[in-house]
């Protein structure tokens, strides 16, 4: 089988998370800087099979979409026409960094590493897949 990657897509960086081949566990993989993404992420389907990616829908508490949407639709438009063999679709992300603070927290990390807001975002993407991953197991 081939992998699932997500995406936590930000202004500045976006932080990737991806499924074992067999899709059981996500795991963080990188925080990249958004404006590299997609040759990072050209790079990456290259030599990894990717079956899906998951990207992060961004939307206010309210279920609005948030000032990011644009971004992420432009993005995911330009994926469509390079790759289109690799769906794209969108998670709700709304409270994923609140998790990922959480999840630092608990797992007893010092403050200056929950400081790093380049690990929020991966652990923020690895929460989106986690999530996403539990929801189809749900549907079947």
């Amino acid at each position: 089988m081939a992998r699932i990657l997500s995406i936590d897509y930000g202004k500045k960086r976006t932080g990737l998370a991806v499924t074992d081949p067999l899709q059981i566990i996500a795991g963080g993989l990188v925080t990249v800087a958004t404006s590299g993404l997609f040759e990072f992420l050209r790079d990456y389907v290259a030599k990894e099979p990717v079956e899906r990616i998951v990207i992060g829908e961004p939307k206010q508490s309210d279920g609005t979409p948030s000032e990011n949407m644009q971004r992420v639709v432009q993005f995911v438009n330009r994926w469509r026409k390079a790759f289109p063999d690799i769906p794209v679709d969108f998670y709700d992300e709304r409270f994923t960094s609140v998790l990922a603070h959480r999840a630092m927290l608990e797992g007893g990390l010092h403050r200056k590493k929950r400081q790093d807001k380049a690990l929020v975002d991966e652990i923020s993407a690895t929460i989106i897949l986690q999530s996403y991953l539990e929801s189809v197991k749900k549907k079947q």
